[in-house]
């Protein structure tokens, strides 16, 4: 008798990659992602169930309110943000901001400025909280609240989501099932995106990775100076050009506006630029930008959001 299938896929394609050929003969697809968390951190202030522990100390100070937490997270949108904007700018580059809908809520002119300069606004959820365990009823609106307040302050509804870290069971179909998202991002399992069937459709999955990642530099992390951080990613970026002779290969690196946006950490950003930028074959693209010309390239029809996707109750 035969084993019945895994619910997991360890295989994937690795003995028989698609055929896919980035613009302009890059042999990496580059996606920079600027995470917006800031003000959508849980905070007993904002009457959440707690505070959130970690930035750049670990400390709990318990079921009361932080202001020392909040003036941490404050730094990313008062200062970090255009310094990462500027360079991004500067290098002509677009980067996909995976912002979480109560942080765009309080800074919707950090939101309306990013999208003005060209860059993708995507879905990192209500809150920045786990997905896992969370109520199906519950996890549907938040979608749909997330999706519709973005579209409504950007100017332009999101076709990306991102759960922060764990999402649940549901997630994924939930996404679907709205009609408003070409792609995903809740996978860490490989280094192109890929294809996964859900309810009968086709859905993109665009993994996203943590060690080529600014988080690196939180408590715990390996990243000290700015070098450390463009010279791992740097080190990932070379890598994965080798290998692209033969097969897609995709980078995704992670940034965070009151992280790399620190005056001693912003030189790393400029350093990876710069080293993407002279190697010749890095495109560097938004994630719907990337998991568009995946969806073509495997002979599969433009996405188009299901009408009325974005005014979802």
């Amino acid at each position: 008798m035969s084993a019945a299938p895994d619910r997991r896929d360890f295989a994937g394609s690795r003995h028989n990659p698609p055929a896919v050929a980035w613009p302009n003969g890059a042999k990496v697809a580059v996606s920079l992602v600027v995470n917006v968390e800031e003000g959508a951190e849980l905070s007993v202030a904002d009457g959440d169930e707690r505070n959130e522990p970690i930035y750049e100390v670990v400390d709990d100070v318990g079921r009361q309110p932080d202001p020392c937490l909040e003036s941490h997270y404050g730094y990313g949108p008062r200062a970090g943000y255009d310094r990462i904007a500027g360079l991004l700018d500067d290098h002509g580059v677009r980067a996909t901001f995976s912002t979480c809908g109560r942080a765009a809520e309080r800074s919707p002119f950090l939101i309306r400025d990013a999208a003005a300069r060209g860059h993708e606004i995507s879905a990192h959820g209500w809150r920045w909280e786990r997905h896992a365990g969370m109520a199906e009823e519950a996890e549907r609106a938040i979608i749909a609240k997330t999706h519709r307040r973005l579209a409504e302050i950007a100017g332009r509804a999101p076709v990306g989501w991102h759960t922060r870290s764990a999402s649940s069971v549901n997630t994924r179909r939930l996404l679907v099932e709205h009609g408003g998202f070409l792609y995903d991002s809740d996978a860490y399992d490989d280094d192109m995106p890929y294809l996964a069937s859900v309810g009968g459709r086709e859905h993109v999955v665009m993994p996203y990775a943590f060690d080529t990642n600014d988080m690196r530099f939180q408590p715990g992390g390996a990243f000290v100076r700015a070098a450390d951080f463009s010279g791992y990613c740097l080190d990932a970026f070379e890598r994965l050009r080798k290998e692209g002779r033969k097969a897609p290969r995709m980078l995704s690196i992670g940034l965070h506006l009151r992280i790399i946006g620190r005056p001693a950490r912003i030189a790393g950003l400029e350093a990876l630029l710069e080293g993407l930028a002279a190697s010749g074959e890095a495109w560097i693209a938004t994630r719907a930008e990337i998991a568009a010309h995946w969806r073509a390239a495997v002979g599969l029809p433009a996405f188009v959001p299901v009408e009325g996707a974005s005014t979802v109750a």
